[in-house]
Order: structure tokens, then sequence, then C-alpha cells
């Protein structure tokens, strides 16, 4: 069986690639180690490759440092660069992605809503979620 969990933040805004159902996203993230080395927190950074609807829901709500939990598989595969050198590749190819924090969390500049850790969703933004 080829399934990971990963939760950590995007290090930088989703690359987008193509069209339509041709619509690709490309992403960093980080993920924390459960360790740390001399008192200090390590991460690995993950790429995520996620394609169609997932690649619409990362370019439209997933932004630098928005934390994420991501449910996929890994993929490696490789080819040959200009200078003839073969450059081997792993990435995680993301089934389902979840935000991992309430949006006020996530944006300290954000106000706190008065429902807690949940924000406050206008009836414009539930017509462009899709889910």
């Amino acid at each position: 069986m080829n399934k990971i969990i990963l939760m950590g933040r995007l290090t930088k805004e989703p690359d987008m690639r193509g069209e339509g159902t041709g619509l690709v996203a490309r992403y960093t993230l980080a993920v924390d180690r459960r360790f740390q080395k001399d008192g200090e927190q390590t991460a690995d950074f993950i790429n995520i490759v996620v394609f169609g609807k997932g690649a619409e829901f990362a370019e439209k709500y997933l932004k630098k440092g928005t934390k994420v939990v991501v449910t996929g598989r890994i993929q490696t595969g490789s080819y040959t660069n200009k200078d003839g050198q073969k450059i081997y590749t792993t990435d995680v190819i993301a089934e389902d992605q979840e935000f991992a924090e309430s949006k006020t969390t996530s944006d300290a500049k954000a106000e706190p809503t008065s429902d807690g850790d949940f924000m406050n969703i206008t009836s414009e933004q539930k017509e462009d979620m899709p889910f």
C-alpha cells in the first residue's frame, strides 16, 4: 500500500500550470520533524503535486504559510537534464487537502470571530467552495 499523510505549512504560493481538466498545482510543504536536533526544530521540505479539482482548490485557498493536511501517495521518477545527468525525483501526489487550522489562527492580521475558532463565511464564499 502506498499511502502518506503529512501536516505542514506551504513554503510559498502554489505554482499553477495548465487549464481546465489539465490543471496542475505544485507546492512545497514544510513538515516539522518529531525530534529536535541540538535543541532546534528541523523540518523536511516535501514536494506536493495535485491535479484537477484539487489544483483548483490549492489555487483558490492555499497560500504561503497555510497549514494543511495532505493525504496522498509517493511517486518516484527520473529524467535526464540538459547536461546529460539523470535526475531522480520524489513527489507526493495529493488525493486530499484539508486546512489544519482556522483562518483566524493562520492569519495574524485577522480579528477573532465571536464563533471561537471558526471563521464566518459569506454566502458568496460558500458558493465558491468545492465542498
